[in-house]
């Protein structure tokens, strides 16, 4: 009978056994230690990417600036940037989020032809998340081709509506509210809550409160739009509630700063900027990224800790934030949280640098092929296909001459008197044979370039569908209306008139007025003012002023066959002058003492 004793194995057989059986039983050799099993490694955070543009303005195609050997260098457009997220997706492993702050359409033949319609095709077809609501969203006013309401039945928010039932996003506002309920309108959203990669994100949109005075006021005058900060905070506590892990705000609010080369260094950075004095109203860590727009200013910074991208708008650039998550908490690392800011795209660059624009290639260094995060950066053949027939059917009206030459390219200038400014408030003045011209400078899109002048020139110059408008003031309103438009931080594009301006601690301030030979405005006369209807329906900080106006002598041009765009290149093709810019002057700025600022 063999009994326990017999059982004890020799080393050799103890050594075969425990090979065998090494993972169950632990074994070891006689009078070694038990050598302790390694640690597990480290789960690794979580990384989610957002991919952020804000302000394209209908820029589905590139720019083009010419070399200086005469080709003409692409730069932006919908085609690369859609190379740009295939990589990125293929990089995160679909990890990505991308987001767009708003004003997409409006600004380019191609786009509003369709009224927006191509701006979202290509968005649906890019996977872009969410897209907050912009000001110049609400420009097309009701479908067709007038910019207000002036049926009855028709529906001032029409074509705007149609672009959110087209698209497979949502577009979001939570500080838009009906004005007679308070509530949200139906037919928008305010918030979203997707899930990236097994991390769930809730997006929060919102909107300058500044929208009734930058686009038409008729068509938001059922509209409230609420301060930010309390919106977002609440909005936050509701997207935690319902399971976020992250919340990042999608904004047609901006900043401003004089670079992004230190994303910690805020000191020029101007902090009463709408987003930046809404993120240091609320509690750090209510939200955890921002994508901002509206001011066309690259940004890319950490305000009160969290990340904030914009770009200089016009589809010419991208940002990036990398969120690096506690894989167990899903709460951001904040020292792991990179920002790429104002990524040009480009598919060549100007040697030595990152960059693609007018002012790089003026430099005449050579070109060459450009890349993103070492892969090099071609257009998507698909995104271009997809564009192709909305890009041909306005070929023919782009490149419709007017008969007309530019000398020397006419800049703008949205900080006083400019060459474009002048020249084109003068043509207006003499086309309506009036006494004052005015123009806004926000409503320039792009200077004129010399040579011979086409209706795609003039068009991307003013792609707002404005109506020509005239008022008929006395002495004192003209005054007053040159004074309201200064108080709004404008100075006016004018025809017409010797203007000094005041720059005081207050703001923009009216010094001296006279008509442009001298003559002193005569009180008693009636001076007849010609100006985009935008203007004379409230717009830029008008809306007391026009209220106030007899209506009887405010004429919104709703009658007229054609906008204030067509009828001018009319009139200059008729006239077949060459257009040019007149001496500089009629709009002085004074500084110091010199503008009695406390008269």
């Amino acid at each position: 009978m063999v009994t326990l004793r017999a059982l004890v194995l020799s080393p050799v057989a103890r050594f075969l056994l425990c090979t065998v059986l090494l993972a169950q039983l632990g074994c070891g050799t006689p009078g070694a230690a038990v050598a302790p099993s390694a640690p597990a490694p480290a789960t690794p955070p979580l990384r989610l990417t957002i991919a952020g543009t804000n302000d394209w303005h209908g820029w589905a195609q590139p720019h083009q600036a010419p070399a200086r050997d005469g080709s003409l260098v692409d730069e932006g457009g919908l085609a690369l940037y859609a190379s740009v997220l295939k990589q990125l997706r293929a990089e995160t492993d679909g990890r990505l989020l991308v987001l767009d702050a708003g004003d997409v359409f409006q600004g380019t033949l191609v786009s509003n032809l369709s009224e927006g319609a191509v701006m979202v095709d290509a968005f649906n077809s890019l996977g872009v998340a969410a897209v907050a609501v912009g000001n110049h969203e609400f420009d097309y006013g009701p479908v067709g081709p007038a910019v207000v309401a002036t049926a009855p039945g028709e529906d001032p928010l029409g074509a705007l509506k149609a672009r959110v039932a087209q698209a497979q996003f949502p577009f979001l506002a939570a500080n838009i509210v009906d004005a007679s309920t308070g509530a949200l309108p139906a037919w928008l959203r305010g918030t979203a809550l997707r899930t990236v990669g097994g991390v769930q994100v809730g997006i929060i949109g919102l909107i300058t409160v500044d929208t009734p005075t930058s686009t038409n006021p008729l068509n938001v005058a059922g509209l409230r739009f609420l301060p930010l900060a309390p919106v977002a905070k609440a909005s936050a506590e509701r997207l935690r509630a319902q399971g976020a892990d992250v919340v990042v705000v999608v904004a047609h609010a901006g900043g401003r700063c004089d670079d992004v080369k230190d994303p910690h260094q805020l000191k020029g950075c101007n902090a009463g900027e709408e987003i930046f004095a809404m993120l240091e109203q609320l509690p750090p860590g209510t939200v955890d990224a921002v994508v901002a727009g509206h001011t066309h200013r690259a940004v890319g910074h950490f305000v009160n800790g969290t990340p904030v991208i914009e770009t200089s708008a016009l589809g010419r650039s991208f940002g990036l934030i990398s969120l690096e998550l506690d894989p167990a908490t899903r709460r951001p690392l904040a020292a792991a949280t990179r920002i790429e800011a104002e990524v040009a795209l480009c598919e060549r660059v100007v040697e030595g640098t990152t960059r693609c624009d007018a002012n790089a290639l003026a430099r005449g260094k050579p070109l060459v092929q450009a890349s993103f995060h070492g892969q090099p950066l071609h257009p998507d053949a698909a995104m271009q296909q997809r564009l192709a027939p909305a890009l041909a059917a306005v070929a023919e009206a782009q490149a419709m001459p007017l008969g007309i030459n530019v000398p020397v390219t006419l800049h703008r200038n949205g900080n006083g008197e400019s060459p474009l400014g002048s020249a084109t408030a003068d043509a207006l003045r003499r086309m309506e044979d009036a006494d004052v011209g005015l123009l806004n400078a926000g409503g320039f899109r792009a200077d004129l370039a010399a040579g011979l002048l086409t209706y795609g020139h003039l068009y991307e110059t003013f792609p707002f569908d404005n109506a020509v408008a005239t008022l008929k003031l006395t002495s004192a309103e003209l005054r007053a209306l040159l004074a309201a438009i200064l108080a709004h931080g404008r100075v006016p594009q004018q025809s017409g008139l010797k203007l000094a301006v005041g720059a005081c601690p207050g703001g923009l301030k009216v010094m001296e007025v006279s008509l442009s030979d001298g003559t002193a405005l005569q009180d008693g006369h009636l001076y007849r003012v010609v100006l985009p209807d935008y203007l004379a329906r409230g717009g830029d900080g008008l809306t007391a002023f026009m209220g106030a106006l007899p209506a009887e002598r405010r004429d919104l041009g709703e009658r007229r066959p054609q906008n204030l765009r067509d009828a001018l290149a009319a009139d200059l093709s008729r006239r077949g002058q060459p257009l040019v810019a007149p001496p500089s002057g009629r709009t002085q700025m004074v500084q110091g003492k010199a503008a009695r600022c406390s008269l």
